[in-house]
């Protein structure tokens, strides 16, 4: 029997420094029940599994090691940003640059330190999104947040050191929509809404992170789909105004995918946790976290993966095109996207009006995940612009926006090239790939510790000497406990927070109350 290669003694040992990062805690699905352990760590499974060969097994640890920490000594020499630098510098005092001041000019080849934290940092949020949404079609609670936002990331195992973030907001989209595949249903005849489905959170950085960060920090995280990509052939994929949704722009010609776009601004009066579109509650919420803090320094932070990352660079032009990011006294909070695996999103002309109000928008993407070639695969920004100005009348001319970020899974010695379009559109890969991208034609060296385990937590793409299971992210018992009459049912869940009691204040405010909401 082949003797394992230990995926923890092949990245660069920086745990002395980072010490927030914990991969075993992903692992953990409420702090409610006691949870399953479900992957050894690389060591034990060596041990447990190869006892027979545990001396070649140590014999080939301790050779890799060496070999690990030779190509971390040349890796360092080799760095643009010596390791002296890195301690020097310290978000709080280049936050602004981090969030895109400068189109992150200079800080993607090589990538700087800093900014690969942040990326993997919001990215984690975007994958909380998955990771707390309840998929299965037999729980009546399909379609919801499984943990209540008050418990969000501890009930996620997500360490308060690495994400200091309380959430304020749930966000909610009407299931009335056309986008196949986003939306989930339960069988139960008593379900906890029929025509609403959760759709990601607003959190903001409490005392301790925003001293950290160098801001108070509001952050919204959409969530996307991961499960199936057929989202993408079934789009209605033809654009359409921004001002037909009922959204401000002063030029007609800016136009976005319009599933997308009826996402965003379609609700159901008749649903109590849909009766606001999501756009209503996201600027709502906006507003009132902005209003708490009116003499800090202040950041907007937008993420979300797949089709989330759609729905974050649309929510992020909403928000700086009413002005709401403008505060009291005249100071504007800047707003950036992190987007991951995203599609693209409207025409030329919106991606010019992005420009011109001054959004940042940063894209990170696999160059062989075919969603972000979606929509627009004749007729987008790699075409000559003197032909794209006499495509920007038709219904399927798009743009792509921001700066865009490429890297490749096959670079990864941890990843099997020739995975799947699911395996090539999965975040938790891509965050994998931003742990070891270090620039162009540099060699992949993981440099923050994070486990390569979590790639196959909903896929099959690590290769298979590792020994890690594929889709090996389960809920205990998919929810089910022991009653105490000795039966297997599935528990209640609280109430989940639907619309605050000052919703019609804020949205009277933002010109957007209706006779319905007063």
């Amino acid at each position: 029997m082949a003797s394992a290669t230990s995926i923890s003694y092949t990245f660069i040992p920086f745990h002395k420094t980072h010490k927030e990062s914990n991969p075993k805690s992903t692992i953990t699905q409420s702090t409610k029940t006691k949870p399953i352990t479900l992957c050894m760590t690389f060591k034990e499974a060596n041990k447990t599994a190869m006892s027979p060969t545990a001396t070649t097994t140590t014999t080939r640890q301790q050779t890799l090691e060496q070999e690990q920490e030779a190509m971390q000594h040349i890796f360092r020499k080799k760095s643009k940003h010596p390791k002296e630098h890195h301690n020097k510098r310290r978000l709080r005092h280049v936050w602004r640059e981090i969030q895109g001041e400068n189109d992150w000019a200079g800080l993607l080849d090589p990538i700087d330190p800093i900014l690969r934290l942040e990326l993997i940092r919001y990215g984690e949020m975007a994958q909380a999104c998955y990771d707390a949404f309840d998929f299965d079609p037999f729980s009546k609670y399909c379609g919801s947040c499984r943990f209540t936002r008050r418990n969000f990331f501890s009930s996620l195992g997500m360490p308060h050191t690495r994400h200091g973030y309380s959430v304020t907001r749930y966000l909610y989209a009407t299931a009335n929509i056309n986008l196949p595949n986003f939306f989930r249903q339960s069988r139960w005849p008593k379900m906890w809404s029929k025509n609403a489905n959760w759709a990601g959170y607003v959190a903001v950085s409490d005392d301790e992170m925003s001293k950290r960060i160098g801001r108070r920090d509001v952050a919204v995280a959409w969530r996307g789909t991961v499960t199936h990509l057929e989202w993408v052939a079934d789009l209605m994929d033809f654009l359409k105004p921004l001002s037909a949704n009922s959204i401000p722009c002063p030029d007609p010609s800016v136009k976005v995918e319009s599933g997308f776009l009826d996402l965003y601004t379609e609700k159901d009066e008749s649903c109590g946790y849909c009766k606001y579109s999501a756009r209503e509650q996201i600027l709502t919420e906006i507003k009132r976290l902005l209003e708490m803090y009116p003499n800090e320094e202040l950041s907007i932070t937008i993420t979300g993966h797949s089709l989330g990352a759609a729905l974050a660079i649309l929510s992020a032009y909403d928000i700086v095109e009413t002005g709401l990011n403008v505060v009291a006294d005249s100071r504007a909070v800047p707003v950036s996207v992190f987007s991951f695996s995203g599609p693209r999103v409207g025409n030329v002309r919106f991606k010019e009006r992005l420009e011109t109000l001054g959004l940042k928008v940063l894209r990170v993407l696999n160059v062989h995940d075919m969603v972000p070639k979606s929509p627009g695969l004749v007729f987008n920004e790699h075409l000559p612009a003197a032909v794209m100005k006499l495509a920007e009348g038709l219904p399927w001319s798009y743009s792509h926006v921001g700066v865009e970020l490429p890297l490749d899974h096959k670079n990864s010695p941890f990843l099997n090239p020739n995975g799947d379009a699911i395996c090539a559109h999965n975040l938790e890969a891509l965050l994998h790939l931003i742990d070891g991208y270090h620039g162009k034609g540099e060699r992949f060296v993981l440099a923050t510790g994070r486990d390569p385990a979590l790639v196959n937590k909903a896929c099959d793409f690590l290769k298979d000497h590792y020994l890690v299971p594929p889709n090996w992210r389960q809920n205990e018992n998919k929810g089910m406990v022991l009653s105490h009459d000795g039966r297997w049912v599935q528990p209640e869940r609280p109430k989940l927070d639907d619309h605050p009691e000052d919703m019609h204040h804020h949205l009277k405010q933002l010109g957007l109350a209706t006779s319905y909401d007063i």
